[in-house]
C-alpha cells in the first residue's frame, strides 16, 4: 500500500471538537499525509496546528459541507483520489445537505475506502499496520447477485 495516503477529514458543527482534538492527538502522523478537508473543518484543524507548533501539515480545504464540500470530496473518492476518511457526524442534528452526506457515505462503501465516524474507529483505522504493508491490496468489493441453492 501507499507510504504517503491522502485522507478526508470532514465533521459536523456539533462534531467539530473531537475532530479537532483527534487531529491533534495524531498530528505527527497526519503531518506526514495530505489532508483534503471541508471548509470549516481543514480551518479549525489548521489553526489548532498552528496554535500546536505543528508545522509541514498539507491541508486542502474544500468548501463547507452545506456549500458542496461534501460532494467534492465525494468526487474525490470517485475518482479514487481519498485513502481513507475520517467523517465525524452529527447524528443527533438534522443536516439540510443530509444527501450530500449519504452520497459521500455510499462513495466510500462502494469504492471501498475505510470510512471512520466515531474517534475510536479512526484511532484503529490510522494506526493500522496495513497501511505499511508492501504487499497487502485491499480486495475490491464485488457485487454479484446471492442466489440460492
Amino acid at each position: 500500500m501507499k507510504k504517503r495516503l491522502t485522507i478526508a477529514l470532514v465533521a459536523h458543527d456539533a462534531r467539530k471538537v473531537d475532530m479537532v482534538e483527534w487531529a491533534v492527538f495524531n498530528a505527527a502522523m497526519l503531518s506526514q499525509h495530505k489532508l483534503v478537508c471541508t471548509g470549516t473543518t481543514g480551518g479549525l484543524i489548521q489553526d489548532a496546528f498552528e496554535r500546536e507548533g505543528i508545522v509541514g501539515a498539507d491541508i486542502t480545504r474544500k468548501n463547507s459541507g452545506p456549500m458542496g464540500g461534501d460532494a467534492e470530496i465525494a468526487a474525490l473518492v470517485v475518482n479514487k483520489q481519498i485513502d481513507f476518511c475520517v467523517f465525524l457526524i452529527d447524528d443527533l442534528s438534522a443536516n439540510p445537505h443530509e444527501a450530500d452526506i449519504q452520497m459521500l457515505l455510499r462513495q466510500c462503501r462502494i469504492h471501498n475506502i475505510p470510512i471512520a465516524c466515531n474517534r475510536y474507529s479512526a484511532d484503529l483505522m490510522i494506526t493500522s499496520t496495513l497501511w505499511d504493508d508492501t504487499d497487502y491490496t485491499p480486495i475490491p468489493p464485488k457485487y454479484v447477485p446471492f442466489k440460492r441453492d
